[in-house]
């Protein structure tokens, strides 16, 4: 049959660890020296035409319709492929097609909606406590209380800013409110947070007005884009650049050097790759519509054409993998009560998508970086060693 012929072509040289495949008739070929480690299962033919569009979607899709299962860890075997270099993860003819882009206010605020606005309660039943969205920072050989190292982020974010009370603060894509409302309670400043998301900004606004906030807090659902000529003493972005787009990634840079003030300090958190920027398919068209992760030398460029200087970059690659891991633990112990809420192929779809980002941030394949900007000389008032970001 062509179909597994072009199959067993593609994945002779997929893994670094022994795997079985199973195909639809029974039929089965070990990869690598040793006990599989993971089986994959075909239960029904997956078209040569789909594959050689966009192998990542022709296969992420077969894998959410139960046409492909997995016996073993997700993870593994996707960390596996891409480490290896004759994979077909890496094989440019495998994704010719991807799925359109659009980054206008419009397009911005539908995809943003798409994915936060899935609802509170799906989120609550696998985040922290907190409710926070992003890379956690794993501190005094903690890697299991989730809780504990989200907070400690916050607090490594803001202490890098050597933050100064009764300054003000901008959360350029807040989330649930955990960093502004921390700046605002902790660092004692006066903090705004935007989002588009119509549940984060109803939950941050009712934090507000419960926790009493109000004279040190707001919450603005509108585009980052338009906040007209105010400027803040210091700026937080976690998460966000992944979400503007290629072609606006300069601009971003520009509007977080038009919102800050002369000398002030801004904290960019977001996910980049080493090797260069990069899309993929499946994640674009069910995950993050309008995703794209920049390269490193693409984000170094962008941000000092616009006249920002680096002071501080970090690379956290490896806490952002063990915060994967936590979620999808977290996710597969509700995994009940979200397939009852969101359906079984909206589950099997989620649970590859955690487990496949953790696999990507294991193998090196995407980094998270933190970025530590300046308007001014490059942090001339801020403290000389790096001593006082971890107080």
């Amino acid at each position: 049959m062509l179909e597994k012929t072009f199959l067993k072509s593609i994945l002779k040289h997929s893994f670094n660890i022994p795997v079985r495949v199973v195909f639809w008739d029974g039929s089965s070929v070990d990869y690598g020296e040793g006990q599989p480690e993971v089986t994959i299962r075909f239960n029904e033919k997956i078209s040569i035409r789909d594959i050689t569009k966009n192998a990542s979607i022709a296969l992420g899709e077969a894998y959410m319709d139960k046409r492909i299962e997995v016996d073993g860890s997700l993870q593994k075997l996707i960390t596996s492929a891409y480490e290896n270099a004759g994979s077909f993860m890496r094989n440019s003819k495998l994704r010719r097609i991807l799925p359109k882009q659009g980054h206008s206010e419009k397009e911005s605020q539908e995809d943003i909606q798409s994915h936060y606005d899935v609802g509170n309660d799906f989120y609550k039943l696998w985040l922290d406590d907190t409710l926070t969205y992003s890379c956690a920072y794993f501190t005094d050989g903690n890697r299991s209380d989730l809780t504990k190292a989200q907070k400690a982020k916050v607090d490594h974010i803001l202490q890098k800013l050597d933050p100064q009370p009764d300054r003000t603060l901008l959360d350029i894509g807040c989330g649930w409110g955990t960093l502004m409302l921390t700046a605002a309670k902790k660092y004692h400043l006066k903090v705004t947070g935007v989002t588009l998301s119509e549940e984060q900004y109803q939950f941050v606004a009712d934090r507000i007005k419960n926790e009493g906030l109000s004279d040190v807090a707001e919450v603005k659902l509108v585009d980052y884009r338009e906040l007209g000529d105010r400027q803040w003493d210091y700026i937080t972005s976690v998460g966000m650049f992944e979400h503007v787009g290629k072609e606006n990634l300069g601009l971003y840079f520009k509007d977080v050097a038009r919102y800050l003030k002369d000398d002030g300090v801004a904290l960019i958190h977001g996910i980049t790759r080493q090797q260069g920027g990069a899309t993929n398919g499946w994640i674009n068209k069910y995950i993050f519509p309008g995703g794209y992760v920049p390269g490193l030398a693409e984000i170094i460029g962008r941000i000092t054409e616009n006249n920002l200087q680096i002071c501080d970059v970090e690379m956290l690659r490896r806490h952002y993998q063990r915060t994967l891991e936590i979620w999808d633990s977290n996710f597969n112990n509700n995994r009940d009560e979200i397939t009852d809420m969101m359906g079984e192929r909206f589950t099997r779809m989620w649970d590859l998508y955690l487990q496949a980002c953790a696999g990507s941030f294991e193998s090196g394949n995407i980094d998270v970086v933190q970025y530590l900007l300046t308007k001014g000389p490059s942090g001339r008032h801020l403290p000389m060693t790096r001593d006082y970001m971890v107080k």
